[in-house]
C-alpha cells in the first residue's frame, strides 16, 4: 500500500493582513508549514508532495532541505484556486494507492491522527476528519431572517487531511473539470467526491486543536498551542 500526502501551501491568506503568506508565518521559531510537513514526515505516509505558489518554490525547496524532510518527493506550483492546486498534485502522482490532502494552514495535525486516517481510508476509500459543531447554527433566508435551525446532532465541521483512494479522487476531479458546474461552490475535496463519484465519504472524529490559521487571532492561538505541543513532545 503506497500512500501519498499532499500538503497545500499556495494560498494567499488575505484575511491574515500580512505581506507574508500565512503558511510561512513564524510560529515558535519555525514557519507554519513546517509543522504539518513534519507530522506527515513522521507518519506512515510514503511520500509528500508540497504545493506552493510560483514565488515560493525556491523557498520551499530550501525549507525541505534545511529541515531534512526526506519524504518530500516534489515541490510543485499550485493553481488559481485551491481545487486547481489539488488537481496539479494529483496529476503529478505517477502511482499511488491512497492520497491524503491537507491544508498547510492547519499546523497541529498529529502523527497519530494521520495514521488513523490511513488505516480508515484502506477500509472506506473516502474519509474525512470532522469535529462536532458546538454552536447552534442558523440558516438564513435571502432577506437575512432565520429560515431554519438544524439539529447539532447532524452537524460536523470539516477539517483536513481528507483521504481517498487515488483512482477514485482522480476520476472525480476529472469529471469535475469536464462539467465544472459547481466551481464557485467547491470548498473541499470531499465535495468533489460527493458530487462527482458514487462513493460515500466516511466521517472520522477530528481534533479541536487542529485549527485552520486564517486571522491574526488564530495566529495568537497557534502560538499558545505550539507551546503546549512542545511541552508534550507532540511537535
Amino acid at each position: 500500500m503506497h500512500v501519498t500526502g499532499v500538503v497545500l501551501a499556495a494560498g494567499q491568506g488575505r484575511r491574515m493582513g500580512s505581506s507574508v503568506a500565512k503558511q510561512f508565518l513564524d510560529i515558535c521559531g519555525k514557519p507554519m508549514i513546517y509543522y504539518s510537513l513534519k507530522a506527515f514526515e513522521s507518519s506512515k505516509v510514503d511520500e509528500i508532495i508540497l504545493v506552493t505558489g510560483r514565488e515560493q518554490l525556491d523557498y520551499c525547496k530550501k525549507l525541505v532541505c534545511d529541515y531534512m524532510l526526506s519524504k518530500v518527493s516534489k515541490v510543485i506550483e499550485g493553481g488559481i484556486e485551491r481545487f486547481d492546486s489539488v488537481y496539479n498534485a494529483l496529476c503529478s502522482i505517477k502511482s499511488s494507492d491512497y492520497v491524503l490532502i491537507h491544508d498547510g494552514a492547519r499546523p497541529f495535525i498529529t502523527v497519530e491522527k494521520i495514521n488513523e486516517i490511513i488505516a480508515a481510508v484502506d477500509e472506506y476509500k473516502a474519509c474525512i476528519i470532522c469535529t462536532p459543531v458546538k454552536d447552534t447554527i442558523k440558516i438564513a433566508d435571502e432577506s437575512g431572517y432565520v429560515a431554519n435551525t438544524p439539529s447539532r446532532r447532524i452537524l460536523w465541521a470539516a477539517q483536513t487531511p481528507q483521504a481517498f483512494d487515488y483512482n477514485l479522487i482522480r476520476e472525480a476531479y476529472e469529471r469535475f473539470y469536464e462539467e465544472d458546474r459547481y466551481a464557485g461552490e467547491i470548498t473541499d475535496d470531499a465535495m468533489i467526491c460527493e458530487i462527482y463519484s458514487n462513493s460515500k465519504v466516511k466521517i472520522l472524529e477530528g481534533d479541536y486543536n487542529n485549527i485552520k490559521v486564517t486571522t491574526p487571532e488564530d495566529l495568537l492561538l497557534a502560538e499558545k498551542l505550539a507551546g503546549l505541543y512542545y511541552e508534550r513532545n507532540l511537535i
